[in-house]
């Protein structure tokens, strides 16, 4: 039994990582089934005489679930890099990040030398109520050893029920015994927006996914900068949009609505001309007619487009940075098994989108109004290459073809500001110190209302 939960916007692909998630439930029209033909259940029969033939002659007795589990990973890989088939655990995890909230500990990990160490504690979590520090490494979970486990393993057993008790165990730079920490999970909340005034003058909103409380976010940030800084004194919004992978397809517009007071967003175009969908703005514009400026680059992919494609083609704001990743396709969420059960879904591509001005993205990204190149440090120089959707093996070709493609561009943010020569810019602009003819744009040159 096959059942459809909605459309995604799959991010961009950094190695092994993937943003994923899912959007209204109630958007997925019925898909149209064609009869498979004879041939097809002859390959079909084949397969399952392969199958058997594995299960009773291979030298070692084979998972069956992992066989069928791999022959549905082959088929879908062989459409484009976004459809693959999601174990349970793998469907979880995808539900978990696009709830923005789950429960745990809150601690930011990465793996180093086969222990868990920490990033950084999440503010007013438990691990930061419990004492846990940046740099802490992480050797045991309630005393069985991490090392051997996957950093995605180690994750999933920190996580679980709220109010339920774990005891981490660390060692600590200048502290020579391990450190036992106690700590009672409670709900975790995914913040995917942050903002900051800089300077009297400017807010400064990042978004790092689109999640199910991005928009949220970014109305309270507009609306405490605003506060802050005084509506008369605030001179624009620097909207930055690096290295977000992209999200959840109603937040992406519910974002772009935030800053439009009219027009089309975003239209999604599948196999059969009947179900293009087009998503239009409401009036009201939060920030008030103050000057946006948008950063992307090569890391900014899927629902980050669509917001700074839109915001772009309205002429709405000024879009500055470098070339982004270029995915333009839309994925549904198909579970399987009957409801409530444990089989895992398929994300399978059924649809492209489409800036307002009908720009497809896919394969090709969006140009900055204004290219300014971040140099990379020496340290990465000729270390990292510059990758977009066209990169990836066996992605879906651009309408124009093979020569519209574009290759994307570094996805690289450094970490003090001093050295963010695409913030600077910014910066620059919204306070005058530079002047371009790309800002402020003007919004009778943009996409008919």
């Amino acid at each position: 039994m096959i059942r459809r939960i909605g459309l995604v916007l799959t991010g961009a692909v950094f190695g092994a990582a993937a943003m994923i998630a899912v959007t209204d439930p109630y958007m997925v029209m019925p898909l149209k089934a064609n009869a498979a033909s004879s041939d097809t259940y002859r390959q079909l029969n084949l397969f399952g005489d392969v199958f058997e033939r594995v299960r009773s002659d291979y030298v070692e007795a084979p998972d069956e679930q992992e066989l069928i589990s791999a022959a549905i990973r082959g088929m879908l890989s062989s459409l484009d890099p976004h459809s693959t088939y999601l174990p349970p655990n793998d469907f979880r995890d995808m539900q978990v990040q696009t709830r923005g909230e789950f429960g745990g500990l809150g601690i930011e990990v990465t793996m180093e030398n086969e222990f868990i160490k920490v990033v950084t504690p999440i503010d007013d979590t438990p691990a930061f109520e419990a004492g846990v520090l940046a740099g802490d490494l992480i050797t045991h979970l309630d005393g069985e050893e991490v090392a051997g486990l996957t950093l995605a393993e180690a994750v999933e057993r920190m996580r679980g029920p709220v109010n339920t008790p774990i005891v981490i165990t660390v060692r600590r730079e200048g502290v020579s015994d391990p450190i036992d920490i106690r700590i009672v999970r409670d709900t975790i909340r995914i913040r995917s927006v942050r903002w900051e005034p800089l300077g009297e003058d400017v807010g400064y909103i990042r978004i790092s996914q689109f999640n199910e409380r991005t928009s949220d976010g970014v109305r309270q940030a507009v609306r405490e900068l605003t506060e802050e800084l005084g509506a008369d004194t605030v001179k624009g919004f620097v909207l930055d949009l690096r290295n977000n992978p992209g999200g959840l397809l109603e937040q992406a517009i519910e974002v772009t609505d935030a800053f439009l007071e009219r027009g089309e967003i975003v239209s999604t175009r599948g196999k059969e001309e009947a179900r293009t969908v087009r998503y239009n703005a409401s009036s009201g514009d939060i920030s008030g007619g103050k000057p946006v400026i948008v950063l992307i680059n090569g890391g900014s992919a899927s629902a980050s487009e669509i917001v700074a494609g839109a915001l772009q083609d309205h002429r709405r704001a000024t879009v500055l940075g470098t070339h982004s990743f270029g995915k333009g396709s839309v994925q549904t969420i198909i579970p399987l098994g009957p409801l409530g059960s444990d089989s895992g879904a398929i994300r399978l591509t059924t649809a492209l989108y489409y800036t307002p001005a009908g720009r497809s993205i896919q394969a090709k990204g969006i140009d900055p109004d204004l290219e300014v190149i971040q140099p990379l440090p020496e340290d990465l120089e000729g270390k990292v290459e510059a990758r977009g959707e066209a990169s990836l093996r066996g992605h879906i070709i651009a309408e124009e073809g093979e020569d519209g493609e574009r290759r994307g561009s570094f996805a690289f943010v450094p970490r003090e500001r001093d050295d963010d020569e695409q913030l600077k810019y910014a910066l620059d602009l919204l306070r005058g110190i530079k002047v371009n003819s790309v800002f402020p744009p003007d919004p009778e040159a943009g996409v008919p209302n």
